[in-house]
């Protein structure tokens, strides 16, 4: 495998899928019962110790409504997903010029990544009214973790939580398009190369773009140098965003630092492998594929306030001024909310 490179930019519901509340309501469908009366009670009183009724299968015209709408929600679902399977087999489905595939990133993968947000990292979101509801934005935020299970989680944060439904598409370094598997998930999900072009034709198209200016150099950055940012390079996602004319959002992500604490790095084994790095954590790799598993730490993504372009002239995106004071700006806002999230922060796993 070739050298891996950095970044090209820079320098590197739970869901209910129950019955609806008012089908679930049901009468008990006793009704009315006569009872005789005991020696020394009055005609019509019930027994005082009579145990009570048991409750088998639902009984009545609501129980019926019930019964039969939540049958309905299963056929419903089973339809669904064969539909869902017929449309995979013979090809009937939509991807766009960069291979993104919108249904099976919204019924499969979105899913398989759910339960790691929800139940795993127990991500807390923050300020995701600041991504636009409509438009082009680029949302630019810092990389941790040894690997990329920051950019993952963020996809879901934006999928799942922006009322608008907006979907992230990711910037993401060539190392992941020269790896099997994981160069063709990545496309479905909607990553693209880390390029100028690609980045300014998303935005032009209107899509929420994200991208980690650290690269490599921040998520491969050892364990004490944790929540301090790497350089951000030269400022080309400025300059791609002052062409396009779209707001950049800051976001920050804490937690992910803490997943595979790297304590040291095999470089002879990375050059090997055509890696930029071989990470060694307390548990990695002396207990093998157990070793593998991240840990269980509680993340919390806050999206920042947007800093607006449109406001800057055509030629602003060739003045390197400009771009350096924008790229420091951003940075700083990132780095100042880190440290802001931190002092919240009771623990790094609760």
């Amino acid at each position: 495998m070739a050298d891996a490179k950095v970044i090209p930019f820079d320098d590197d519901r739970s869901r209910s899928g129950g019955v609806p509340r008012a089908a679930r309501r049901r009468s008990s469908g006793r009704g009315t019962r006569s009872v005789s009366a005991l020696p020394g009670q009055q005609p019509g009183a019930v027994p005082p110790e009579e145990p009570q009724e048991a409750v088998g299968a639902p009984e009545g015209p609501g129980a019926a409504g019930a019964t039969g709408a939540a049958g309905g929600g299963w056929d419903r679902r089973i339809a669904g997903g064969l539909a869902f399977l017929r449309r995979r087999v013979t090809g009937d489905y939509e991807v766009d010029e960069f291979g993104y595939d919108e249904e099976l990133t919204d019924q499969v993968l979105m899913s398989m990544l759910r339960p790691v947000y929800e139940k795993y990292f127990r991500v807390e979101v923050k300020g995701i009214e600041n991504i636009p509801s409509d438009g082009g934005a680029l949302i630019v935020s810092n990389h941790s973790g040894t690997l990329p299970l920051d950019g993952l989680m963020l996809q879901v944060a934006v999928h799942d939580n922006h009322p608008a439904g907006r979907h992230l598409r990711l910037l993401a370094a060539d190392l992941v398009f020269m790896l099997p598997v994981v160069n063709e998930l990545a496309r479905k999900a909607g990553h693209t190369l880390a390029c100028a072009e690609d980045a300014e034709r998303l935005l032009r198209q209107g899509e929420v773009v994200g991208v980690m200016p650290e690269g490599f150099k921040g998520i491969g950055k050892p364990f004490g140098e944790r929540y301090k940012l790497q350089r951000f390079g030269r400022g080309g996602f400025v300059s791609t965003a002052l062409r396009a004319g779209v707001p950049i959002v800051p976001c920050s992500i804490v937690g992910a630092e803490e997943i595979y604490p790297m304590i040291g790095n095999a470089k002879t084994l990375a050059r090997l492998l055509g890696f930029p790095y071989f990470p060694i954590t307390p548990t990695f790799p002396w207990l093998g594929p157990l070793g593998a598993l991240p840990l269980p730490t509680k993340w919390t993504i806050q999206f920042g306030e947007p800093i607006p372009t449109d406001g800057y002239p055509l030629e602003a995106a060739e003045d390197p001024m400009l771009m350096f004071n924008l790229t420091d700006q951003v940075r700083e806002r990132i780095q100042h909310t880190l440290y802001e999230l931190l002092v919240q922060r009771r623990s790094v796993f609760f």
